[in-house]
């Protein structure tokens, strides 16, 4: 990695900025290599660009870390002592822990790059990297992050808004996205045509769905099926 000449100061970062809409913390970047030289010129580079950093000699110690729910990414050792960069993404991948991971090594080769890369790792690169190289990762971690944490974000929220809904509304909801008509609805479940129309409208309200289309939309997030024979 270049240190004694930094080409990141013409890398342009306005888009890593921490005022997003999606997230009003600064990013921390987690650096995992049992290399102390490596930590701390990683963490210089980044601590300038105005990213919080943690850094950590080991996987087995950045596992002993509380839970980080803020935007980040990691960067990765592929090679240490213990745990190995390959062994941490699989336990962080089993506990549902899916922060962007930048694999950094000296002893890269093809196939552990492909198996790294399929299992959702951002990047995969060669030492020596330069600044630029390594930022350029990051800059795609972190705005995958972020990209993630809103989508889920958005899930929660039409959930939520789902728990709102009564079982009778929620039944209804189920077969409007079908694209039935009140008067089929009505037929299939027996209730009058005028009942589904006031549901129907609830459903709308409840939801902030302005037509069929966004309900099909929300529902799709959200998992919910239509009945099984429609």
């Amino acid at each position: 990695m270049t240190s004694s000449n930094p080409k990141h100061s013409t890398l342009d970062t306005s888009d890593l900025s921490p005022n997003t809409r999606h997230s009003t913390l600064v990013p921390t970047v987690f650096v995992i290599d049992d290399d102390a030289s490596v930590r701390k010129s990683l963490s210089r580079l980044l601590g300038s660009l105005g990213f919080q950093t943690e850094t950590f000699p080991s996987a087995e110690q950045f596992l002993e870390r509380a839970h980080y729910d803020g935007v980040g990414c990691i960067i990765l050792d592929v090679r240490m002592p213990g745990l190995s960069g390959m062994d941490l993404q699989e336990e962080l991948n089993k506990a549902d822990y899916h922060m962007p991971i930048i694999f950094i090594t000296g002893h890269g080769d093809i196939p552990t790059s492909v198996e790294a890369m399929k299992k959702g790792a951002v990047d995969f690169l060669p030492k020596p990297f330069d600044d630029e190289q390594l930022l350029q990762a990051v800059k795609a971690a972190i705005e995958k992050d972020r990209n993630a944490r809103a989508a889920h974000a958005e899930v929660d929220e039409i959930r939520r808004r789902i728990e709102l809904l009564t079982s009778r509304e929620y039944e209804i909801l189920r077969y409007i996205i079908t694209g039935m008509l009140n008067k089929q609805i009505a037929s299939e479940l027996e209730i009058a045509e005028k009942t589904v129309k006031v549901h129907r409208g609830r459903v709308m309200e409840k939801l902030g769905a302005d037509s069929v289309a966004e309900l099909v939309r929300l529902a799709e997030k959200a998992g919910i099926k239509p009945p099984e024979d429609k």
